[in-house]
């Protein structure tokens, strides 16, 4: 059986990985050929591994693959009756905190500000590939006609991670067994770790970052406001 762990980029897929693995013992896989966060933080923190075989015969197995993706629900590889674990967050902090990872490179820069407002302006308005736009992918989840996922606010798991991803798995996969022994990393932690890529771990980073025609431009897209509205975000 597959249970997708989905969401929009920089929505807290890694923290939620990193917390399954350490609470059930359990290994992660990614729809992609290559895990790019595991070859950049280390995949033993949530046990990354290659998928050891096809998508149909994980989903037809009676083992439970754990596998993360950011594409949109319509995607030919999940399947109508798969199970999935959503996480959300406010739109404009994810598109924040996918800009300024994507522009880490050019810290320091004089125009760094401008190129940050550049590549969160192209987050924003993108509507293709199989990401799509954040309000396209909260919506292609949550808005289908397929079984809704488990939702994980952003701000519940990083507020509790073990009851929000105890309560997670309890509905997408409730014979797991929990180990009571386990310690989950600290969002500090894993900061004091890996700066770059666990970069704040707060909510409302928009409200300081994200310069306000971008906000306005946020508004505009096709999406945002319903998904927006949908998830309790205003």
């Amino acid at each position: 059986m597959i249970v997708w762990l989905a969401s929009f980029p920089r929505s807290g897929n890694t923290f939620f990985r990193i917390a399954l693995h350490r609470l059930y013992r359990v290994p992660t896989y990614v729809v992609y050929d290559v895990d790019g966060v595991a070859a950049q933080i280390g995949p033993e923190l949530m046990d990354a591994r290659a998928r050891p075989c096809t998508f149909d015969e994980m989903r037809a197995s009676d083992e439970v693959y754990f596998v993360k993706t950011h594409r949109r629900r319509d995607d030919p590889v999940i399947a109508d009756e798969d199970r999935a674990v959503y996480l959300v967050r406010d739109g404009r902090d994810s598109v924040v905190s996918w800009a300024r990872l994507n522009t880490a490179g050019l810290a320091g820069a004089a125009d760094y500000e401008d190129r940050f407002a550049a590549e969160a302006r192209a987050i924003i308005t993108r509507r293709t590939g199989g990401t799509g736009g954040w309000g396209q992918n909260v919506l292609s989840w949550h808005g289908s006609a397929r079984p809704d996922p488990v939702r994980v606010r952003f701000e519940d798991l990083i507020a509790d991670p073990r009851a929000a991803v105890v309560a997670a798995v309890a509905e997408a996969a409730p014979d797991f067994v929990l180990d009571e022994r386990a310690e989950i990393p600290s969002f500090g932690e894993l900061h004091g770790r890996e700066p770059g890529f666990f970069r704040s771990g707060t909510t409302g980073t928009h409200r300081s970052e994200l310069p306000s025609d971008l906000h306005d431009l946020f508004w505009d897209q096709p999406d945002n406001a319903v998904a927006m509205r949908r998830n309790g975000y205003r």
